[in-house]
C-alpha cells in the first residue's frame, strides 16, 4: 500500500494468461487468498494449472472464495483449489497450520506470504507482542521454517524452481531517517509516540521486520546450497476490502469523497496481483535467479528496483531482528 492519492500507474503490459508458463504439477500456497490481492493471485495462478492452497482461518470464508473462483472460471489451466487452516495471530498456531499442510502434501513449489494486518493498532497479543508484528513477521517466519521439509525436498528435485514471495509495501518509506531497532520486545512494540500516523508507522515497521527476516532466510538457504528464491514486492496502491475498512473512508461526509477519489486513483486487485504472480511464476526469475534473489519487485510491470527504505538492506538491523526472533521462539517453546 502507498499513498491513497498518488498518481495512478499506467496499466501493465502484462497478461498472466499469455505471459506465465503452464503451472500444471506445481503446488502453491497463498496466505490470505480469500480476498483482495490474494484472491486474484490465487485466481491467476490456478488458471495456469497450479494446485493452489488458500491458507486462512475461516473455512467458511475460504470455501466461499473457492466457490466464487470456480464460478468465475479457472480456464484454460483449470488448476485445483484447496483450503488449509492457518491462524497467523499466534506463531504457535502458524506452526500448527504448517504441520497440517506438510501432513497433506508431498511438495511445495511456491509460498506466497500475502496475508497481513494493515491497521497497525496498538493491540498486544497474549505474548505481549503487538498484533501487526506477530501476524506480519513472526508467524510467517515460523510458518516458513515449519514448511522447510517440503520446500527442501522440492528444491532438490531436478530442474526445481522453488520460490518464497513476500508481499510488502512502500509505506516503509515512512521509516526513512528514523532510529529503528529490534533488540528487544520494547523495540519490536515501538509505539511511535504521538505521531498522527502512528498506526501506519507500526504497520510499516512490521513490514520492515518481515523483509529483514526474508533476507536472513535467503542467507540461510544460500549457506545450505538450497536453490530457493525469495522475492519481496510492492503491489501498488490497490483498492481492496482491507483498504476500504480504513477509518478515513468512513468519516461522515468526507468519507464518501475519500472513497470516490481513492477508487478512481487506485489499482484494481486484479492488477495489484500482477507483481505477486510475476514473482511467483514468471520464467524470468528462473532464467536469472541471482538477479531476482532477495530482489524487490515494483508496480507497474514487475520491474526490479531498490526497496522503499535503506533499512531494508541494513545487515546489523537484520541480525538484531533475527536474534530477537530466535530468542522469542525459545521463550515460546516453538521448535522449527
Amino acid at each position: 500500500m502507498s499513498s491513497f492519492f498518488s498518481k495512478k500507474p499506467e496499466p501493465q503490459a502484462f497478461d498472466p494468461i499469455k505471459d506465465l508458463p503452464d503451472l500444471s504439477g506445481k503446488v502453491i500456497l497463498v496466505t490470505g487468498g480469500n480476498s483482495g490481492i490474494g484472491f486474484n493471485t490465487v485466481q491467476q495462478l490456478a488458471r495456469k494449472g497450479a494446485k493452489v492452497y488458500i491458507a486462512g482461518r475461516s473455512e467458511a470464508r475460504v470455501g466461499a472464495a473457492i466457490e466464487r473462483l470456480r464460478a468465475e472460471g479457472l480456464e484454460p489451466g483449470n488448476g485445483a483449489l484447496e483450503w488449509v487452516e492457518l491462524d497467523l495471530s499466534d506463531p504457535r498456531k502458524a506452526k500448527e497450520g504448517a504441520d497440517r499442510f506438510v501432513a497433506r502434501e508431498t511438495r511445495l513449489d511456491v509460498l506466497v506470504h500475502n496475508a497481513a494486518v494493515m491497521n497497525g493498532d496498538y493491540v498486544l497479543n497474549d505474548d505481549g507482542i503487538i498484533d501487526s508484528m506477530a501476524t506480519n513477521c513472526f508467524s510467517p517466519v515460523v510458518f516458513t521454517q515449519a514448511l522447510l521439509p517440503l520446500l527442501r525436498k522440492t528444491a532438490q528435485e531436478p530442474d526445481s524452481d522453488v520460490r518464497i514471495v513476500w508481499v510488502s509495501t512502500t509505506t516503509m518509506s515512512m521509516l526513512k531517517g528514523r532510529d529503528i531497532h529490534f533488540r528487544s520486545i520494547e523495540e519490536v512494540n515501538e509505539k511511535f509516540g504521538m505521531h498522527p500516523m502512528q498506526g501506519l508507522l507500526r504497520y510499516a515497521n512490521s513490514k520492515l521486520a518481515a523483509i529483514l527476516a526474508a533476507k536472513k532466510l535467503q542467507e540461510k538457504f544460500d549457506d545450505e546450497g538450497l536453490p530457493i528464491t525469495i522475492i519481496s514486492l510492492h503491489p501498488g496502491a490497490v483498492w481492496t476490502e482491507g483498504v476500504a475498512a480504513f477509518p478515513n473512508f468512513h468519516w461522515p461526509i468526507l468519507g464518501a469523497l475519500f472513497t470516490a477519489v481513492a477508487r478512481r486513483m487506485m489499482l484494481t486487485a486484479e492488477v495489484g496481483a500482477h507483481p505477486s504472480v510475476i514473482a511467483a511464476a514468471s520464467p524470468a526469475v528462473k532464467a536469472d535467479r541471482e538477479k531476482y534473489k532477495n530482489g524487490f519487485v515494483w508496480q507497474p510491470v514487475g520491474a526490479l528496483g531498490d526497496p522503499p527504505t535503506p533499512q531494508c538492506n541494513d545487515e546489523k538491523l537484520a541480525n538484531e531482528l533475527w536474534a530477537t526472533t530466535e530468542a522469542l521462539l525459545r521463550q515460546w517453546d516453538i521448535r522449527v
